[in-house]
């Protein structure tokens, strides 16, 4: 097994990983501590991604130069330098940023959060814990930027899987036995943030080259990255921005049981990413070695063949969650007042989802590429186009308006960046990228899960409901899979030892 499909392999288990974890526990938490205090849940959820911002391009950046910098030769001493002059600074922002969520709490309780049941002092209280694990959740980007970068995926993605099982079922068991309180969630998450940067720093340490002379701050080497860092800060602002935008805004228009419902259906859609990210961050790596190389045969073979596999991945699963989204949320947590409320949420999410993920084939040939203009100021006008659809949407339909506005954002990316991306990174591809990579998949889920849904009884039984979302969604994958060329031929080639064309 070639190094890059080790790290897809090892991407997709821990992301999976990830995954099942986050779903089996959000039903247990909403009912040890209501779907109010899971809306805060959600509102810590977007202050680690705001606050993302201001990790200023460091993680993506640290991901290039380790993966470029591992193909030189000699470069030993300057890699691990590297870390040192990145992960100084990192240390200071998370602890500035932790302590500026603490003072803030007040002002956050009582003036942005829309309380019902849970009086303002036990929000104030909530929110003052984040603040600690916020500081210690935002090293972890760093280091696992790059482990990323070394290709580490595999041991990456063990610490990921374990830190999150040990979280959730940690969690549980504190609510259940200790305290059913969101004061005594978020001191857990303080603990188990501690033991996840802790971890990943430990081994991204220990999988750097060795070198003869210890690890030294040395300013001129963010000086030399300083560019590309530069345009990564800014895309990281905007994107932050446009993916939590939403969420800032939805969290002071809706009241907050509202605004625990578009956090449910949030954790639905986003889960999406679990199948994205795993493809990203093996070809990302991957394409940066071959841009250094100057392969661009070898760069177009990867962008169409990665770009085919996620669409396999991407368009059953959605098509499926979309078309059967009552269905889904009322065997998983088995409410059905929570299925109602969410369900159109999660159609529209997820969709908006689904067209953000093929995005990040093109992007990460973008970012390997040193060409970071693009998205930003793409991201740039989308910012501002985008807060006044949120809320006139909003106001007018409410959560499912806000949601809609996910959707249009991302129709726009699909439609814009890259068609102008095609005009300079492999040029003639554009038309066999949106045909063979995207059209075809596209057709054939729609076909297959549009005809589930069509033939489905009113009344089913929540086994014969699994069974037969098992049979569609099964049927769905493979149907797409053999209208799409690279996952046809490699389903030929190896599961049946035949070569098809």
């Amino acid at each position: 097994m070639t190094l890059l499909k080790k790290n897809i392999t090892a991407n997709f288990a821990g992301n999976i990983g990830q995954a099942l974890m986050a779903v089996v526990f959000v039903p247990l938490y909403i009912k040890f501590m209501g779907v109010e205090s899971y809306g805060l849940i959600g509102i810590f959820v977007t202050l680690l991604a705001m606050f993302s911002i201001l990790d200023m391009g460091m993680s993506s950046t640290l991901n290039r130069e380790m993966a470029r910098l591992s193909v030189l030769p000699g470069r030993e001493q300057e890699m691990r330098n590297l870390v040192r002059s990145l992960e100084l600074p990192y240390w200071l922002l998370a602890i500035l940023v932790g302590i500026a969520v603490m003072a803030l709490s007040p002002l956050i309780a009582h003036h942005w959060i829309k309380a019902g049941q849970l009086p303002p002092k036990i929000i104030e209280g909530a929110v003052f814990i984040m603040g600690f694990s916020v500081a210690l959740q935002m090293p972890a980007s760093l280091y696992s930027g790059g482990l990323l970068g070394l290709q580490k995926q595999v041991l990456l993605n063990v610490i990921q899987v374990s830190v999150s099982t040990i979280r959730g079922i940690g969690a549980v068991l504190i609510l259940w036995l200790i305290s059913p309180t969101i004061q005594a969630f978020f001191l857990w998450q303080i603990i188990i943030s501690c033991v996840n940067t802790g971890l990943l720093g430990f081994f991204l340490w220990h999988r750097l080259p060795r070198s003869e002379n210890r690890a030294t701050f040395q300013k001129q080497l963010l000086v030399g990255i300083w560019r590309f860092a530069a345009g990564m800060t800014g895309i990281t602002i905007l994107s932050t921005l446009l993916t939590q935008l939403d969420k800032i805004i939805l969290s002071k228009m809706l009241p907050l049981e509202i605004f625990g419902y578009y956090t449910l259906a949030g954790v639905v859609a986003m889960s999406l990413y679990r199948l994205v990210s795993p493809v990203f961050s093996a070809i990302y790596p991957r394409f940066t070695q071959l841009v250094s190389l100057g392969d661009q045969d070898g760069l177009k073979q990867l962008y169409h063949k990665s770009s085919q596999f996620l669409s396999v991945l991407i368009f059953p699963v959605t098509l499926v969650v979309a078309m059967f989204s009552y269905d889904i949320l009322l065997i998983w947590t088995q409410n059905p007042t929570t299925a109602e409320k969410s369900h159109l949420l999660v159609t529209v999410l997820i969709c908006g989802t689904a067209l953000h993920g093929l995005m990040h084939v093109p992007y990460a040939l973008q970012l390997a590429s040193g060409w970071t203009k693009l998205t930003f100021y793409t991201n740039l006008v989308a910012v501002l186009v985008l807060a006044p659809i949120i809320v006139y949407l909003t106001n007018r339909y409410g959560a499912l308006g806000g949601a809609s506005a996910w959707v249009v954002l991302n129709c726009g990316y699909v439609l814009i960046i890259t068609h102008f991306m095609h005009k300079r990174l492999l040029r003639h591809e554009k038309w066999r990228w949106c045909w063979e990579d995207l059209t075809l998949p596209f057709a054939a889920s729609l076909g297959v899960a549009g005809l589930g849904r069509k033939l489905i009884g009113s009344q089913q039984s929540q086994l014969m409901m699994v069974l037969y979302l098992l049979i569609v969604s099964i049927s769905t994958l493979m149907i797409t899979a053999l209208a799409t060329r690279t996952t046809r031929v490699w389903l030929f080639d190896k599961l049946l030892n035949v070569k098809s064309a």
